[in-house]
């Protein structure tokens, strides 16, 4: 049977493509490294890394193995987290990915809350794009993820946390500002905003376009919400914004005003993402709950999902 100090130095190769570089990563010499490999090939019975002078290459069952074993590696620092608390639930440090659209206006809500609830636990948050959030949780990276839905995935459990409305971001002297709402209506003829092709909020914004006769601009396309937001000051168009982006980081701008769409807003479901299969699966569950409670109780501005 493999090791997990052999898989450990497996995902290393697979992470680092390059011998030394490994066996650095791994605190031990290049010939250990090489014979581990090797060993574990042996045990195994396939050939798991092409080796050559000029470069690694992992082979395909190779890569799937290393992307196999990140994850047990990662189930099994689980256990030693929990272990290390003496059994008891929400101890030690949990990896969460999140969309950079989502975290910082999201978890400044959740976090005081969650740490007053669990002080021993901690949350390591790194920002990635969809799918490299979904890649990292798939291999190990990332205990769970808080990003827009859907995602599909059979071995993922997935959670609806709440839907979050986009609301119309305008110019301070824009016409529409004297209005409590913006009706469908208004933005006939208006020059919309949007984040780059690839983004879900463009397709959504493309959309409302379409059905209410409003342009989408094809001559910027904003790589953030900041930008868009700044472009919506300089009176280059409209914009429609998540409604916690809006409430974070609006009324900082004197030159952008944020108004609700009265009519079916377009809107987002963001939820927390896990793997079925996680040691932690029953301590993300109560974690899901627990941040439906506080968006319920304390952010108006977004439809939790019980």
């Amino acid at each position: 049977m493999p090791t997990l100090k052999r898989l450990r130095y497996l995902v290393a190769v697979a992470e680092t493509l390059h011998f030394r570089r490994a066996a650095a990563l791994s605190n031990v010499s290049q010939p250990t490294l090489s014979g581990q490999l090797q060993d574990l090939e042996e045990r195994l019975g396939v050939q798991l890394v092409e080796r050559s002078r000029s470069r690694v290459v992992l082979t395909p069952i190779g890569k799937e193995i290393a992307a196999r074993a990140k994850r047990v590696l990662s189930d099994v620092n689980d256990i030693v987290e929990l272990a290390k608390y003496g059994g008891a639930p929400f101890g030690g440090t949990v990896r969460v990915g999140v969309l950079p659209t989502v975290g910082p206006y999201l978890l400044p809500h959740l976090l005081p809350d969650l740490h007053r609830t669990y002080p021993y636990l901690k949350l390591y948050l790194r920002e990635r794009v969809t799918l490299t959030l979904q890649e990292g949780l798939n291999d190990g990276t990332f205990d769970a993820l808080l990003t827009p839905l859907p995602i599909s995935g059979m071995d993922l459990t997935v959670v609806s946390l709440y839907r979050e409305p986009l609301v119309v971001a305008l110019p301070a002297d824009h016409p529409l500002t004297h209005k409590d709402a913006i009706e469908r209506a208004d933005l006939r003829g208006e020059t919309v905003l949007a984040l780059e092709p690839g983004h879900r909020l463009y397709e959504q914004v493309r959309e409302l376009c379409v059905q209410v006769g409003a342009s989408i601009s094809l001559d910027f396309g904003g790589t953030s919400l900041d930008t868009l937001r700044l472009m919506v000051g300089m009176g280059m168009g409209l914009a429609l914004l998540p409604a916690l982006y809006a409430r974070s980081e609006i009324p900082k701008d004197q030159n952008v005003v944020a108004r609700p769409l009265r009519s079916r807003p377009p809107s987002r479901v963001v939820g927390m993402v896990w793997r079925r299969q996680s040691a932690r699966a029953a301590e993300f569950s109560i974690l899901a709950d627990l941040f439906q409670r506080i968006l319920s109780e304390k952010v108006p501005e977004v439809i939790p999902m019980r």
